[in-house]
């Protein structure tokens, strides 16, 4: 970076909610959403100063004039499932139902998943990621058989060839009967000699069993790993696997860290079940990552019917009760959805629009940004002394954001500059 060791972004919009927990500069505010008016002094690649708009030194080369447009911290995308994308025009779900993108996948999975093929798909959806600007991404890996049994090593590969690009990690994705299985201690050992593996599995009500889950929670314990969850992806009422999950960690005291992905069914509860059970997850320090896209397209899903609900958890209540949420890709163009693009910004907006996620924003731009990066481990606040790894899409406001979220943007990265964002405008 010799050509940018120090410069300026200049007259950038910044939301008090992504400096997170360090201490905020007195700045002058600008605009609808409350956004502090900065210019970001740039050196060797770090922030070195906020300053109050169009004030740094005359000095200083100015990389970038942004005009008052929004910036970002580089988004983090906390549930994906990488094996399985972009297969969607070979592999249709038959009828949009979560039954039937399961009966595609796996017929894909035993007919094409070679190791070129699934190594292809992986780098052209890294690519589309790192085009939209995003700093960090979890994906599930299907562990089952042959495929199983390929993926973490190409995984590994892969992770190691885009470090510096994105960071990776992978969560194994099994059923629970799994943990009971003679080769479950080699699974464990496998994720755990990954970084940042997780051991994971898909559960629901009428699933989960108390034999299955100890014996997942043991794993976890022995070998050092956290736990990232697909849990209740659906509509039942009258009882949730989430609340097993939650008295389970409690129970032993887990002390490692728990994401729950979907928690669908969480919202078909009565208003005193599902308080209840929001308590629970909070006494168990339970992270909850919401996937709007995958979580609409496939509830509710019936033949000539019109969805009366809209699949995703009750992120206002979890968020009220101090629970940890996020928000998240999920598939993309695969079965279980049959759009998307990598793009965060993309995700955000489905969001506030589907749950209501504005009328005020608030702290609600966390939610794809600074919170899933400290759950992965990551500190991507925009402060004094942090990488200057940031995104600047085109927009003035929130509003202007979510109503066009494929504004153009620019993608400034320590390392290399600014960069356009291909994928947008």
């Amino acid at each position: 970076m010799s050509a940018l060791r120090r410069g300026v972004l200049r007259d950038l919009r910044l939301l008090p909610c992504l400096i997170g927990d360090h201490a905020r500069p007195a700045l002058p505010r600008s605009g609808p959403d409350g956004a502090l008016a900065v210019d970001l002094v740039i050196e060797d690649g770090r922030i070195a100063d906020l300053l109050p708009a169009r004030s740094a030194p005359a000095e200083l080369d100015v990389l970038h004039d942004h005009r008052g447009g929004l910036v970002f911290p580089k988004p983090v995308d906390i549930h994906t499932h990488l094996d399985k994308t972009l297969i969607w025009e070979r592999c249709e779900n038959p009828d949009g139902s979560f039954a039937g993108a399961i009966a595609a996948v796996s017929a894909d999975r035993e007919a094409n998943w070679t190791r070129e093929d699934v190594e292809s798909r992986i780098e052209a959806a890294l690519h589309r990621a790192h085009a939209h600007g995003t700093a960090a991404i979890r994906t599930h890996l299907d562990t089952f058989g042959g495929h199983g049994e390929r993926v973490w090593p190409l995984f590994g590969e892969i992770q190691r060839r885009w470090a510096g690009r994105i960071a990776l990690q992978a969560t194994a994705l099994v059923t629970l009967d799994r943990y009971l299985s003679d080769d479950a201690e080699a699974l464990a050992r496998t994720v755990a000699a990954t970084e940042g593996g997780q051991l994971g599995v898909v559960i629901m009500a009428d699933s989960v069993s108390e034999d299955g889950l100890c014996a997942m929670f043991a794993l976890a314990e022995r070998f050092g790993c956290d736990l990232d969850l697909h849990v209740d992806e659906n509509g039942m009422v009258g009882a949730t696997a989430l609340e097993a999950v939650a008295r389970t960690a409690i129970a032993r005291r887990f002390r490692g860290r728990i994401l729950c992905g979907h928690c669908c069914a969480l919202s078909r509860q009565t208003v005193a079940e599902r308080d209840r059970i929001i308590a629970l997850v909070r006494e168990a320090s339970i992270g909850i990552v919401s996937l709007p896209g995958c979580n609409l397209y496939l509830q509710d899903r019936a033949s000539g019917r019109t969805p009366q609900w809209r699949g995703v958890a009750p992120l206002h209540e979890l968020a009220a009760a101090g629970v940890p949420v996020m928000v998240a890709s999920d598939n993309v163009r695969d079965p279980f959805y049959a759009y998307g693009d990598y793009d965060l910004f993309g995700v955000f907006a489905d969001a506030v629009r589907i749950a209501h996620l504005d009328t005020p924003f608030g702290d609600w731009p966390r939610i794809f940004t600074l919170t899933p990066a400290a759950w992965m481990g990551h500190d991507i606040a925009i402060a004094r002394g942090r990488p200057a790894s940031v995104v600047l899409p085109e927009a003035r406001s929130l509003n202007e954001l979510v109503s066009r979220p494929s504004v153009p943007r620019r993608v400034f990265d320590p390392a290399r500059g600014l960069a356009p964002n291909p994928g947008s405008g």
